[in-house]
């Protein structure tokens, strides 16, 4: 699976479980963190944890595991590090005080249409 595909599928899972305010961010002209940033926000910490767990459960069904993984004991803002593809959960609040979406708005966003639909 491609960095994109993985994105777009990241972005699918979180949208069926509700999630809120869904963006993937293309960073790899401007960074070499990743090559794309999935950005999504919870209603509360409940659901942010849910969210997070749902998609690293959806994406280990098709054997892809993490690198890495921060944030469960906060439930604020988890990130899943797929290595190419970074995903981040946040609860709303968090969101708007770390705004990564203004930090990475020099990044392409992805047309997510037929995929939130």
């Amino acid at each position: 699976m491609t960095a994109m595909e993985l994105a777009k599928e990241s972005a699918k899972i979180l949208n069926n479980k509700k999630a809120l305010d869904i963006k993937v961010i293309g960073i790899e002209d401007i960074s070499v963190l990743a090559d794309y940033f999935v950005i999504a926000n919870g209603t509360s910490n409940t659901h942010v944890k849910a969210l997070a767990d749902e998609v690293e459960y959806q994406l280990k069904q098709l054997d892809i595991l993490p690198d890495h993984i921060e944030g469960h004991n906060n439930n604020g803002w988890i990130l899943l590090d797929y290595g190419n593809v970074i995903i981040h959960v946040f609860h709303q609040e968090s969101r708007e005080f770390y705004d990564l979406d203004r930090l990475w708005k020099d990044g392409v966003q992805v047309d997510l249409t037929g995929i939130l639909d």
